[in-house]
């Protein structure tokens, strides 16, 4: 009896602590959900400060023309984007995203939609993206990113 009563007691506590990582990784995608949600907030309305607290100081960025940007360049370009002649983003929309949660880092996937004009012409495209989250220094931070045109 003594037996059985350790053994529940065992089976009790593994499924507390599978419940509790079950939450922790919950609130975790909910977090980088909201953070993503940010991050396309804060582009659109050009706010660098915004993007500057979001994106890790070693963050790299490949864009969909295969070109690879470090932090500061890309918020150079986020920056300078209103004033380039014949060139604005209007509309950002995400159409899927997916988490992914391992320990103190999260994978964020889906599909975006862009639409604006570009050298006088309007475009609209879209594009699959891979978006990597680590927890550090109490925070999380965007420490790659990776976008794809989609092509059919």
């Amino acid at each position: 009896m003594k037996v059985a009563a350790v053994l529940m007691a065992a089976v009790w506590a593994a499924g507390m602590l599978v419940w509790a990582q079950q939450e922790r990784v919950s609130d975790t995608k909910s977090k980088i959900v909201a953070l993503e949600q940010a991050w396309n907030q804060a582009y659109k309305s050009v706010d660098t400060k915004a993007l500057d607290s979001l994106l890790d100081d070693g963050i790299v960025l490949v864009n969909d023309d295969g070109s690879v940007q470090t932090k500061a360049e890309f918020l150079a370009s986020v920056k300078s984007a209103p004033s380039q002649a014949g060139s604005q983003e209007q509309q950002e929309v995400p159409e899927s995203m997916s988490m992914r949660v391992f320990g103190n880092t999260a994978i964020a996937t889906g599909v975006f939609r862009a639409k604006g004009m570009e050298g006088g012409k309007a475009y609209s495209r879209r594009e699959r993206f891979v978006d990597t989250w680590v927890y550090k220094d109490g925070q999380w931070r965007c420490v790659g990113t990776n976008a794809t045109p989609i092509l059919h």
